[in-house]
């Protein structure tokens, strides 16, 4: 079906109307109601969903179910103070950003200035580190803090919703065009840090927790609803190094699944 959508004239045309935001939250809507709990079961057994792991919940909707809570002990967070843990489930791939672009391998590049339309923001991630977790619609959906620190409020900028599989991304540059929230933080061991959560087609919504908050490593800062999501993860220069094999895949393209609290790198000595 990506396929058809993205590499045909017809299917660009359909492709169209499944971007509009509309759908997404007519779709959303439904997702919300006791009418969708039907679709919970046969979405657990098509993705093979180990519900062993979930905290164990009366679902009153689809949204209840796809934003499940996971059980403590089977996310944890790497106790190393020092350490970069993945703020979500996901398959990750890690960028160095040259200037100011992200240069994808065989996707589209973008800008930090695009990413998150603030010129002197972007300036000061020059030369940094570019993390991308993509998330599947099986994955995890709750997205946690990676470090200690303080945030201000979160930054909503409006956009399509296109799918954040490879296909997609290897025609449009997904990340800069699609509805995303941001979040600036300052966290305790890797300095000054720009985290986003990126919608998707047919995700009902970006739901973040906080406004101005101080936060702990570990601690939730929310979760996305229905559909496949990504978070972006900024970094400053030799804010961080990563462990391998992230280094050996970094610039490769290549997505190496992850959890949550998983240490992936440590702080630049």
């Amino acid at each position: 079906m990506l396929r058809f959508l993205y590499g045909t004239r017809p299917g660009r045309v359909l492709l169209k109307c499944l971007t509009d935001p509309a759908l997404s939250r007519v779709c959303g809507r439904f997702m919300d109601s006791r009418f969708s709990c039907f679709l919970i079961g046969p979405f657990i057994k098509k993705n093979h969903i180990d519900m062993s792991q979930f905290e164990a919940e009366g679902y009153h909707c689809f949204n209840d179910c796809f934003s499940r809570h996971v059980k403590p002990q089977c996310r944890p967070i790497d106790p190393a103070e020092d350490a970069l843990v993945c703020p979500s489930d996901g398959y990750l791939s890690s960028y160095r950003i040259e200037g100011e672009t992200v240069l994808p391998v065989k996707q589209s590049e973008y800008t930090i200035r695009d990413l998150v339309g603030d010129d002197a923001l972007a300036e000061e991630f020059r030369d940094g580190l570019c993390l991308v977790f993509r998330l599947c619609v099986n994955h995890y959906h709750r997205y946690h803090y990676f470090d200690d620190g303080s945030k201000g409020e979160n930054y909503f900028i409006p956009g399509i919703l296109h799918t954040v599989q490879p296909i997609a991304l290897r025609h449009h540059p997904v990340f800069v065009r699609n509805a995303r929230e941001y979040t600036v933080m300052e966290t305790m061991h890797f300095g000054k840090a720009i985290q986003v959560e990126i919608g998707a087609m047919l995700v009902g919504k970006i739901k973040n927790h906080h406004g101005t908050h101080t936060f702990k490593r570990g601690e939730e800062k929310g979760t996305f609803l229905y559909g496949g999501s990504t978070i972006v993860l900024l970094l400053k220069k030799d804010a961080a190094v990563l462990d391998e094999p992230y280094l050996r895949e970094l610039g490769s393209g290549h997505e190496v699944p992850v959890m949550t609290g998983q240490r992936i790198g440590s702080r630049k000595q």
